[in-house]
């Protein structure tokens, strides 16, 4: 009996895995290469693929991950861009830029990311909230500490970073609730 081909319908599966790899590295050539080389690289390990483990855009994800954490030695800053989304999320930790990337970048739901970092869904949302404030920290200016006696968390922030608009503050589930 074959597996279900994780490839089957690869338009959408190239369109966000492009999206996360945009998110991590910044959009263009370098993350049309990484982009490729995932495709690459599922193609001749397809029958790997375990449909019990994953959905076909998690598998993807992960491949996307080891081929960044392969290529690429640091984020990119772009020192023409102005203060934005983009430049504030470089400055966060690793963790917090990856969960940022997978939700607003791969567009996973909380769940999917909980499921590829072998995490609770809970704990996912908590730390994605925690990266997101953080970011929203990095674009007020403002110390993390400053920005709870300031009440930021109840304040969203619309920022633009690679090609998503994302209001920073605002629910991160992403699976209608």
């Amino acid at each position: 009996m074959r597996v279900r081909d994780p490839l089957q319908n690869p338009e959408p599966l190239i369109r966000r895995v492009y999206g996360y790899v945009a998110y991590r590295i910044g959009a263009g050539p370098d993350a049309e290469d990484v982009t490729s080389e995932v495709f690459e690289r599922a193609v001749r390990y397809r029958e790997s693929y375990d449909p019990a483990k994953g959905t076909p855009l998690g598998w993807l994800v992960g491949i996307a991950r080891r081929t960044i954490e392969g290529t690429v030695s640091a984020p990119r800053h772009d020192p023409i861009e102005d203060y934005d989304a983009a430049a504030a999320v470089a400055e966060l930790r690793e963790r917090d830029r990856e969960l940022i990337a997978l939700r607003y970048g791969a567009d996973l739901t909380v769940s999917q990311i909980a499921a590829l970092l072998d995490m609770r869904t809970n704990s996912a949302e908590v730390a994605l909230h925690r990266a997101l404030a953080r970011a929203r920290d990095k674009l007020e200016g403002r110390a993390p500490a400053d920005a709870v006696a300031a009440g930021a968390e109840d304040r969203p922030v619309r920022v633009q970073g690679h090609g998503a608009v994302v209001e920073v503050g605002t629910s991160i589930r992403g699976e209608g609730g």
